[in-house]
């Protein structure tokens, strides 16, 4: 028998199968988690959800910037990212974690999103694209 018959319960009795359900899912009570089949195909997206997000006082967004330092997605699509800022005294300091955790949110396929402030190492200049270096007028 292959696995996919194995998996529908082809050849099981009835009672069998009725066995394999707990009980608090026939009540309906039971949180189902769902996994994301590739994590990896959603880095790409949250990539482009990235670049939707702008410091105001930088006309580059914040990918292209250099101020992503990690993504991370899990199985189930949850997102984890480290980003810094330019300066550790921006005033958007308190804005820009929440607007890149709502930018990511909004990738269909992510489940949670979290947003952790790094400052180690320290933002510089040459961890920006150079694209954004073009853009800044820096080449």
């Amino acid at each position: 028998m292959n696995r996919l018959a194995r998996f529908i319960g082809f050849g099981r009795r009835r009672q069998d199968i009725r066995d394999d359900v707990p009980e608090s899912a026939e009540r309906g009570e039971q949180d189902v988690e769902v996994e994301c089949r590739n994590p990896e195909a959603l880095r790409e997206p949250i990539v482009a959800a990235l670049r939707t997000v702008h410091d105001p006082e930088i006309p580059v967004n914040i990918y292209d910037l250099g101020l992503i330092y990690r993504i991370e997605v899990a199985a189930n699509g949850d997102v984890a990212i480290d980003m810094t800022l330019t300066a550790p005294a921006c005033p958007v300091a308190g804005a820009i974690p929440r607007m890149v955790e709502e930018a990511v949110r909004q990738v269909e396929g992510v489940g949670k999103a979290r947003v952790e402030l790094v400052w180690d190492p320290p933002w510089t200049p040459d961890k920006m694209t150079e694209e954004a270096r073009l853009q800044l007028g820096m080449m």
